[in-house]
């Protein structure tokens, strides 16, 4: 039910992170990847990394064009995966225009072009599997997150209406939201040792999650275990949606 043999995989945002780490799950299951990045240097190394057939891409999502010239360039996906995102961490009040375009420019329009166009190429083949990912800021948020919140909020709600209107023609459409995990959008945070270890206090399993620990997932939902799944939102966050997580009441 796991298994992704004969299938092409695109990874939007394969050069490093979440999707080098998802890359390279896919490829172990059997899928030929197609590793996107915008940068092609990242992408050919994570690419170069992998089992089976595997080739690089160069795409920039916040070009207008980028997406269509990607997907006219690879043979139809039967899987999409993409995680590109930005965050710039300001009050709302302290943002300028440029910050906000900054962010809504690749987190929203970006992946808005790129499912547009994967999803018209699935809908005239009749299946396919768009993964999108989402973050627990989809739920929850705090100072300085506003425009990354809003956008994550936006991501699943996009999925969900990719759902509504692909499923007839055979393609599913889901999102993944982690938790707080390692990669170099977060770096900022692993540099301050309070901000990093209040973070890790907050999820019940008490840690950050490595890249890795989004694999499962992204393979779950590409495949045929997850035939009978569409419009929905799994959500890979130790815990951190589900408990409060501010304070150990006596018991």
């Amino acid at each position: 039910m796991f298994r992704l043999d004969g299938r092409v995989a695109l990874v939007v945002g394969a050069g490093s992170g979440i999707g080098a780490s998802v890359a390279a799950g896919l490829a172990a299951f059997g899928a030929d990847v197609v590793c996107a990045d915008s940068r092609l240097d990242a992408a050919s190394a994570t690419a170069a990394a992998l089992p089976g057939r595997a080739s690089a891409a160069i795409v920039d999502l916040t070009d207008p064009a980028g997406p269509a010239a990607l997907v006219a360039a690879i043979a139809t996906p039967h899987i999409l995966v993409t995680t590109p995102s930005v965050n710039v961490r300001k009050r709302i009040l302290d943002y300028d225009d440029a910050d906000l375009d900054r962010v809504v420019d690749l987190n929203l329009k970006g992946t808005f072009r790129l499912c547009r166009e994967v999803g018209r190429v699935m809908a005239a083949a009749g299946r396919g599997s768009m993964i999108g990912f989402s973050s627990v800021r989809s739920m929850t948020t705090e100072p300085g997150q506003g425009a990354y919140a809003a956008t994550k909020a936006a991501t699943i709600m996009l999925f969900k209406t990719l759902a509504a209107e692909l499923g007839p023609s055979g393609v599913r459409a889901n999102t993944i939201a982690p938790g707080v995990v390692e990669t170099p959008l977060t770096a900022p945070i692993k540099a301050q040792a309070g901000w990093y270890q209040a973070y890790a206090d907050k999820a019940i399993l008490r840690r950050w999650a490595q890249p890795d620990e989004m694999v499962g997932a992204a393979v779950f939902l590409a495949g045929d275990a997850a035939s009978y799944v569409t419009g929905t939102t799994v959500f890979v966050d130790g815990g951190w949606t589900a408990a409060d997580g501010r304070y150990d009441p006596p018991t």
